[in-house]
């Protein structure tokens, strides 16, 4: 019997399932920048509400340029007043990230259109696929979360501001195993 990885698949959503976790990837471009704020954002306000053992949350980037490094220093300046720290080192987004993976929530159309660009891409990886500010209450149609890396510190703190209303909406958007379980008994 041939495998085409299917089998693996299946398997790996069972046990996913049972597990009640939900898998998030952020991606941005670097990966030194938007999607490890957006990563620790997420995780933060995931603790806060109690929620933190609901999730796995990774980020990664459409490129490999910055595969190893921290984030850049002033997106960690920016976590920093804002209580999060990030010690996650940047890597390149793969394939497999759309098996391993419930939802990605990319960070500007540009990111969506390199995730799109990868070939075969299966109906459901595409189902995966979100813009962050699709969450963002504030967003008045423009849905892209901009990429800081060339200005100063004000607009690592804009981009800051986005990130903690989308992710607030996105975290509120997940319904909770706990919840989903108590609707099942009655």
């Amino acid at each position: 019997m041939m495998n085409d990885g299917s089998a693996i698949h299946r398997s790996s959503l069972i046990v996913h399932r049972y597990s009640m976790t939900t898998r998030i990837l952020f991606v941005c471009l670097g990966n030194i920048c938007r999607s490890p704020l957006a990563e620790g954002v997420f995780n933060h306000l995931a603790a806060q509400a109690g929620r933190a053992h609901e999730f796995e949350v990774d980020s990664c980037g459409t490129g490999g340029w910055h595969a190893g490094e921290l984030p850049d220093p002033r997106t960690q300046e920016v976590a920093q007043q804002h209580g999060i720290t990030l010690n996650r080192r940047a890597r390149p987004f793969e394939r497999s990230d759309f098996n391993d993976f419930d939802l990605i929530i990319a960070m500007d159309r540009d990111n969506v259109s390199d995730l799109l660009s990868f070939s075969s891409l299966k109906p459901d990886h595409r189902a995966k696929l979100k813009l962050l500010r699709e969450y963002d209450p504030h967003a008045d149609g423009s849905l892209d979360v901009p990429d800081p890396w060339y200005g100063g510190m004000d607009g690592f703190e804009r981009v800051y501001q986005m990130i903690e209303r989308s992710a607030k909406k996105l975290l509120e958007s997940i319904p909770s195993p706990l919840s989903q379980r108590e609707r099942g008994r009655g």
